[in-house]
Parts: C-alpha cells; structure tokens; sequence
C-alpha cells in the first residue's frame, strides 16, 4: 500500500479525535487501487468555519459533514505526487450524525474521509447511477477496515 502524502490540521481541540495515523490508514486505504503518490490535507473544522465554507461554496447556510476542494494542477507543472486538494470535516456534525445513526464514531470519521476523498478523486452522487458507484466504493473501502455498510439502516 502507498502512502499518501497527509497533512491533518485541527482547527478545533474536542477530545476524542481521530489521530494523524488514523486519518493517514484511511486516507490510504481510500487511495491503495491506484498506483500514483497523491497528496492531500484533511482539516478538522468548527461548526462556524463549516458553516461559512459551506454557505461560500455551496450556497447552504449550515455546517456540513465533509467538504472536499479538488486542486487543479497548473499543466506547465509536473510533479510526482499527484496533490487531490483538501477535505474540511467538522467535527461537531459527524461526531452528531453518528449519534443519530448509530454508528461508531470512528467508523462514522473513516466513512467521511473516505467519502471526501473520493469527491477529490472526480466521483459523485449527483446523479443515480454515479451514487450507486460511489456507494459501492464506499462500502468496498469500509469493508478493508472491517467497517460495516454505512448505508444500512441500523436503527
């Protein structure tokens, strides 16, 4: 398995976080079907910085989960490593979700990253058939981590 180029900030100082080596396992384990070095930051954001991001960027006043921003590679620029961008979780929203769905809160995390990183990938759900892809993926990913189907309804 390669190993991505990781750089974790956290913007916020809750217990119970995931670790660098955590993010950096699933980010890796996201990214183990392709034989490129990437490189990518994951940001662990506040409600207000989520919030803002989301309202700037998506039109949708409120903070979100994971938000994911590709970066276009200048072409007159080769590198080896191939940089996907940068996700922004907030922490409060997933630690929530996961309480509302009855997840492991860790699980809910790897969930995240592994959704994020693939959006910087180019995957999508805007349509049917690209939310049965990525679904799949997800699942196909998880399940690398012993991490059961986040899409079952575990109520």
């Amino acid at each position: 398995m390669m190993t991505a180029q990781l750089d974790v900030q956290f913007a916020v100082t809750e217990q119970g976080l995931p670790s660098k080596e955590q993010f950096q396992l699933w980010v890796n384990t996201a990214l183990n079907a392709y034989d490129k070095q990437f490189s990518l930051c994951v940001r662990v954001a506040s409600l207000e910085e989520s919030q803002s991001l989301n309202s700037q960027y998506r039109g949708k006043d409120y903070p979100t989960n994971v938000l994911s921003f590709t970066f276009d590679m200048p072409e007159c620029i080769e590198q080896d490593t191939l940089e996907l961008g940068d996700l922004v979780v907030c922490a409060d929203v997933v630690a929530r979700e996961a309480q509302e769905q009855n997840k492991q809160l860790f699980d809910h995390w790897a969930h995240m990253i592994v959704h994020g990183t693939l959006h910087l990938l180019g995957f999508d759900h805007i349509n049917d058939d690209e939310a049965e892809e990525m679904e799949q993926l997800e699942r196909d990913i998880l399940a690398q981590l012993n991490i059961a189907d986040p899409y079952l309804e575990t109520n």
